[in-house]
């Protein structure tokens, strides 16, 4: 009987994330601190609009590439926070979350069977590397270092880069290990870009989680408008995770081909989200803000509570994770987490689900209240001291 499956996708790893995920969800009396949705509810007026979408009976497709008058706000945000300006009507895609986009945004670029690779920075987010394999491409990892805080240098792009290199992603700020690029970073990676002729798939879902400076997008930098696809969404920023909303912008040509693809596959994205979306960007800033708050306050007692427990972790400045070392011990970091969680019912999440050189660590999100990040610091602690004695 030929073989119902194909190939690439059962070679495929499952997500390091979800398992663990899945095995505290049957623990009714564990602590969760391994998946990044924030701890917050919608913002009410935020789900007002979605209501109100519904009872107004606004509940028929929209364009294939959105609502005009979301695409038409987030441009005026973008151009306001991040001083890049897009055209509403031809550089803009809403899609069904930042993850269809990057999907999607691969699909649009890489040219199947001819070894065209995706450079991946990792540490980072678990769908870049086989959204790369399904669109065809080669994924060629940049292992980022613990000594360099987790940045991406010109050094490591431009010592990565063959004849056949189309497409960097660009994870900034990141998940797991919660570092930021500064200004200088990207001046200095576009020009290695721009010199080599490559395009940057820029994921800046974490754009509003910056805790030291502003969020800079590599867009905004002279000569890579026109060579990135910037991705962003409300998940995070806005707390709209199960909203199922993100979008692309980038140049013309690119978006029209992923507008093809996100035509045929899913339509347009959930109508009642977006207008939704048009209430959270345009009258959202303080939400963000307070939230932003809350999370750097988490931030900064995940960062001391480590110097206390002398467990090396250098300082993350974006998104709301951070990601200690445990090599220490002597185990990997997968047989640290099961038994952390075994032990003592606190889950967090592998270093190595975010790629090889993620081992010797650990993702812990603080997207949850500060009272539960006490309880399960506490566990840690005597996790940690346990097994420093036993040593």
């Amino acid at each position: 009987m030929r073989n119902p499956v194909a190939d690439q996708v059962v070679n495929m790893k499952p997500s390091g994330i979800r398992k663990f995920f899945d095995i505290v969800n049957e623990m009714s009396d564990a602590i969760s601190l391994g998946v990044g949705e924030p701890d917050f509810d919608t913002p009410w007026h935020i789900r007002d609009e979605g209501i109100y979408s519904l009872e107004k009976g606004k509940t028929f497709y929209t364009s294939n590439s959105g609502l005009l008058e979301l695409r038409e706000e987030i441009c005026k945000y973008l151009d306001r926070r991040f001083s890049v300006k897009y055209d509403p009507k031809s550089e803009v895609i809403i899609t069904v979350g930042g993850s269809e986009a990057i999907d999607v945004g691969l699909r649009a670029m890489i040219n199947p069977g001819v070894g065209e690779e995706v450079l991946i920075p990792q540490p980072s987010y678990v769908s870049y590397e086989p959204c790369a394999i399904l669109a065809g491409a080669k994924p060629v990892i940049i292992e980022l270092k613990n000594e360099n805080d987790f940045r991406l240098t010109a050094q490591e792009l431009l010592d990565a880069i063959t004849d056949k290199t189309k497409v960097l992603v660009l994870p900034f700020p990141n998940n797991p290990t919660g570092a930021i690029l500064e200004k200088s970073d990207l001046e200095a990676i576009a020009k290695v870009c721009i010199e080599k002729d490559i395009y940057v798939m820029s994921d800046e879902i974490y754009a509003e989680l910056s805790y030291k400076d502003d969020h800079v997008s590599i867009a905004s930098i002279p000569g890579m408008k026109e060579r990135t696809i910037l991705i962003n969404g409300f998940s995070k920023s806005y707390a709209m995770t199960g909203w199922r909303l993100g979008y692309a912008c980038g140049p013309k040509v690119i978006i029209e081909q992923m507008t093809k693809i996100h035509q045929y596959a899913i339509m347009c994205a959930p109508t009642t989200s977006q207008y939704a979306a048009v209430e959270a960007i345009k009258n959202g800033d303080d939400d963000v803000k307070e939230m932003r708050e809350a999370y750097n306050q988490r931030r900064r007692f995940l960062v001391n509570a480590f110097k206390e427990m002398n467990l090396p972790c250098f300082e993350p400045f974006g998104a709301f994770y951070i990601f200690p070392c445990i090599a220490e011990f002597g185990m990997t970091s997968e047989e640290f987490c099961t038994r952390f969680l075994m032990e003592e019912k606190v889950a967090v999440v592998p270093g190595s689900a975010f790629g090889d050189c993620g081992e010797g660590f650990i993702r812990i999100s603080y997207a949850y209240s500060i009272e539960n990040l006490k309880l399960a610091i506490g566990k840690l602690k005597v996790f940690v001291e346990r097994l420093r004695a036993a040593k």
